[in-house]
């Protein structure tokens, strides 16, 4: 478990987690500039307001990526699907041409016995 500190619009914390300390600062360095520039386009806001809105924009941001991944997930579940029918097809189709070359030989033969 790994202890990072960092600051966001002056305050500090200490945040404990798995993740390597690099990617935590970068993450928090990212949300403080956000934070300051939602305050700055808005002084009346607080850290607090500043925070949630924040928040909510990040879940709606995740929630749609999810949404998105699970659509894909769907297109790809069908893609295979529609791929393993394709397969099959080819399939049946080489076993039918196999067959067809089998029944022209014999044809073959026959027209030259006779």
């Amino acid at each position: 478990m790994n202890k990072v500190k960092i600051t966001i619009c002056g305050i500090d914390y200490v945040i404990a987690g798995n993740e390597d300390e690099e990617y935590v600062l970068n993450l928090a360095q990212k949300l403080d500039a956000e934070l300051k520039k939602m305050m700055a386009q808005n002084p009346r806001i607080s850290v607090m307001t500043a925070a949630v809105l924040a928040a909510l924009d990040h879940l709606d941001e995740s929630v749609k990526a999810q949404e998105s991944t699970d659509n894909m997930r769907l297109q790809i579940k069908d893609y295979l699907e529609d791929a393993a029918k394709a397969r099959i097809e080819c399939e049946e189709q080489k076993r039918e041409i196999e067959r067809l070359k089998r029944e022209i030989a014999s044809l073959k033969t026959r027209l030259d016995i006779q």
